[in-house]
């Protein structure tokens, strides 16, 4: 139930601030700008998507943790559903997660709320074998083979 809320407090924000800049600048330059604002960010999205996926290729060929890579690949797919969306609020939201330095942010606050709720623990494997003092005796049936010539 918040989650549809909260999507209806979104649309409700975003009809509201089209309707105010309808009033302030006509409803044909309203329609206009969102238009040229939705396509810069497919245009800064294309290009981020690439950027992005090209680093998560390095990071797993230099067998670095692409970790980063992954919540920069997420968030730009939140942005791509904000700017599929209609309206400012939801394209300049979008324009933040698309540029480098805001989405840097953004992930790392993400990623310090990803492990502080993570409950995995690592530790260093070392190899090696285990060694007993005392042999270890193991009480197992004895099969005989069978003998030439029958019983």
């Amino acid at each position: 139930m918040p989650v549809f809320v909260l999507l209806l407090v979104a649309v409700v924000a975003e009809l509201a601030v089209i309707i105010t800049v309808g009033q302030a600048v006509g409803a044909l330059w309203t329609i206009l700008l969102l238009i040229a604002v939705s396509m810069a960010g497919v245009a800064l999205l294309r290009r981020q998507g690439t950027r992005t996926l090209t680093a998560f290729s390095e990071a797993l060929r230099n067998r670095r943790d692409p970790g980063p890579e992954m919540a920069d690949g997420m968030l730009i797919g939140v942005a791509a559903a904000l700017v599929l969306f209609p309206g400012f609020i939801s394209d300049v939201a979008a324009l933040l997660l698309l540029f480098p330095p805001t989405r840097a942010v953004v992930r790392k606050r993400l990623l310090a709320r990803a492990a502080a709720r993570s409950r995995v623990v690592r530790h260093d494997v070392v190899d090696g074998e285990i060694v007993h003092d005392d042999p270890v005796i193991i009480d197992a049936p004895t099969i005989e083979p069978p003998r030439p010539g029958g019983n």
